[in-house]
């Protein structure tokens, strides 16, 4: 098993299998569910609770096993018997689990020696763009783990770039933090941890506009629209895609970089009013990236943002799919070629037609569709809330009788729950 990936199924610690389901009672005795307990706990969601019930997110650190305690109402000791009583002074820094080495990088100040002065070392800006790009890779493959471990590093080390670089190279080094901030915001958002990646999101647009790259800018503030979309703010995405959306149109002729971001824009806008169900504005906004995406005549990867007329069909599924239109979902879907697309949004689009499949009862067709999602991108579709939820009713549906691979599915995604 990589590095990456979590444990599923058979391969699941029993210890941790049992962690996962002591939790679990303790929880339902309390009368609360997945959601308000996950709401105690400091930055956490309730599908990483799911995956500590299941077993899939071990508990290795200290001080979060004590918070988890306190929310239940018991000792560590009661969680885990093997705990120390009090934790030794190195315990804390353990094994960090998904994200939360990425957390604490964005919890103060990554380069407070070079704000001093005592940190001048000049930075190797061809080492750190190749950084950057891996861990791109790393986040469009669903990779947090990995992800995590990375910018530990590598975030305070762009963070003293931009304070050390020479004049000449300091618009680079600030593009570089921007893109590194850029996929921090969207590994927080693909984990659900919707307030990081509103913080990821702001320094991102703060970076970019020290770069003197206005798209870029425009591209934070669409990590940023998904943010609050994710926050559950229709009012504070409104506002923030509607002034971008408003600004590029008044620049008139856009280059192509411009293109991308606008439409990806559009598509960001069509997301938020499909997620409120509003169903003439959803269809408008994805109308108005389809012609950006025809104005660009191709499709592109400005930013990250892999934007063109493949991505706006891709879109035009997802956003069917959560209006609850499946047979129009499943015609638009089963006509695009995503080969040229990235991992994690062919995965998203296999995972739209698994959900449009089950909407309609076509059990076999969706579980073949999410396995094969899963193929491409494990984490996403495994912690997708979604994607529970339509296995859960397939669950419902089937009974006695679910087949094999629908059980594994409701097993690695924690529908039984």
């Amino acid at each position: 098993m990589s590095k990456s990936s979590k444990p599923t199924g058979k391969d699941v610690d029993p210890r941790d299998r049992e962690f996962g389901r002591r939790v679990a009672e303790l929880r339902k005795d309390r009368g609360m569910t997945q959601q308000q307990l996950a709401a105690q706990l400091n930055g956490r969601t309730p599908s990483w609770m799911s995956q500590v019930e299941r077993g899939i997110q071990p508990i290795r650190r200290f001080d979060l096993l004590r918070e988890l305690a306190n929310a239940l109402g018991v000792s560590a000791q009661a969680l885990d018997p093997g705990a120390p009583v009090d934790a030794p002074p190195a315990a804390a820094e353990l094994v960090a689990n998904d994200l939360d080495g990425a957390r604490l990088v964005i919890a103060g100040h990554p380069a407070l020696g070079a704000l001093l002065g005592t940190d001048t070392e000049q930075p190797d800006l061809a080492a750190l763009s190749a950084q950057v790009d891996e861990m791109w890779s790393l986040t469009h493959a669903a990779r947090h783990s990995e992800v995590s471990d990375m910018v530990t590093a590598l975030v305070p080390d762009l963070e003293r770039a931009v304070r050390t670089a020479s004049d000449a190279d300091r618009s680079t080094a600030y593009k570089l933090l921007a893109h590194a901030y850029h996929a921090l915001a969207s590994a927080f958002a693909r984990q659900g941890d919707s307030r990081a990646a509103w913080v990821a999101a702001d320094r991102a647009v703060t970076a970019a506009e020290q770069s003197g790259d206005v798209y870029l800018v425009f591209a934070g503030i669409f990590r940023m629209v998904h943010a609050f979309v994710r926050l559950g703010s229709p009012a504070e995405a409104e506002h923030a895609v509607r002034g971008a959306i408003d600004a590029l149109k008044a620049q008139g002729d856009l280059p192509p970089e411009g293109l991308s971001v606008l439409g990806s824009l559009h598509l960001a806008k069509a997301l938020m009013h499909a997620r409120s169900s509003q169903r003439t504005e959803a269809r408008a906004e994805i109308e108005a990236a389809r012609q950006v995406a025809e104005r660009l005549g191709e499709d592109r990867n400005d930013y990250h943002l892999e934007f063109g007329p493949t991505n706006v069909a891709v879109q035009s599924v997802s956003t069917a799919v959560d209006l609850g239109d499946a047979g129009e979902a499943l015609d638009i879907g089963h006509s695009i070629n995503a080969d040229a697309l990235s991992p994690e949004r062919q995965g998203r689009l296999l995972m739209d037609l698994g959900r449009a499949h089950a909407q309609r009862r076509e059990t076999a067709d969706a579980v073949g569709c999410l396995l094969r999602a899963e193929a491409l991108s494990p984490e996403m579709v495994q912690n997708h809330a979604a994607v529970r939820e339509a296995v859960h009713e397939m669950l419902l549906v089937t009974g006695s009788k679910a087949s094999p691979e629908l059980a594994g599915l409701a097993e690695r995604t924690g529908a039984r729950d």
